[in-house]
């Protein structure tokens, strides 16, 4: 039985469309070239921002990202971004009595962003308030401790094999990749991610289906 479910946040909860066109106007590059150096880094199995070093060589994120922050053209999160499927399936999980946790790597920025939008969650975290990222084990130990139920009881939710589905496997949860986003849809079809994950949903709603069985 599954207690609780720890959702991914980029591209799982939210759309990614706002994050990288804030980038591509940062760097004054054309939106679609940015567009596809993301496509040309996921078909790698390389980390996103690859794409902005690709686009700008030598640039440093981190340096970039203050500066951004500092010009008032940083981090932004509003209802729009989410998917239409995130509160309903939220709250019908809460419903149905399942712990409902978000924990992703974005910044702490961001976490605060979500937190704004009250969601129906029992706990929103991100890597950059636990100073540790994903694939790290480390990271999925700390989703353990907020899942509060043991890992074969703990479903982590994500559309990034590398990042989501197999390290999460690793630490003994359970694992529902979901076909959405650039990461999701082109490795949907993969054997090994088909093997390693328990489920393979289209969308949030389906979550509902598996905690009912």
């Amino acid at each position: 039985m599954i207690e609780t479910i720890v959702l991914d946040i980029g591209e799982t909860i939210t759309r990614d469309d706002r994050y990288w066109v804030s980038w591509a106007d940062w760097l004054d590059i054309p939106r679609h070239t940015l567009s596809a150096l993301v496509g040309a880094v996921v078909a790698r199995g390389q980390d996103n921002a690859e794409a902005l070093r690709l686009a700008r060589p030598g640039i440093e994120v981190a340096a970039e990202y203050n500066a951004r922050e500092a010009a008032g053209r940083g981090e932004f999160l509003d209802e729009s971004d989410l998917y239409e499927d995130v509160r309903p399936a939220l709250s019908a999980l809460r419903m149905l009595g399942v712990r409902v946790v978000v924990a992703g790597n974005q910044t702490s920025r961001a976490a605060q962003l979500l937190r704004d939008l009250e969601l129906p969650t029992d706990l929103i975290a991100t890597s950059g308030e636990w100073g540790v990222a994903k694939p790290r084990p480390e990271f999925f130990r700390r989703v353990l401790d907020v899942a509060q139920a043991a890992p074969s009881a703990t479903l982590y939710v994500g559309d990034h094999p590398a990042n989501d589905v197999f390290p999460a496997k690793a630490a003994g949860l359970r694992a529902a990749h979901i076909r959405r986003g650039p990461w999701g849809h082109l490795w949907a079809g993969d054997p090994e991610v088909r093997t390693a994950a328990d489920w393979r949903i289209d969308n949030l709603i389906q979550l509902t289906d598996i905690i009912e069985r």
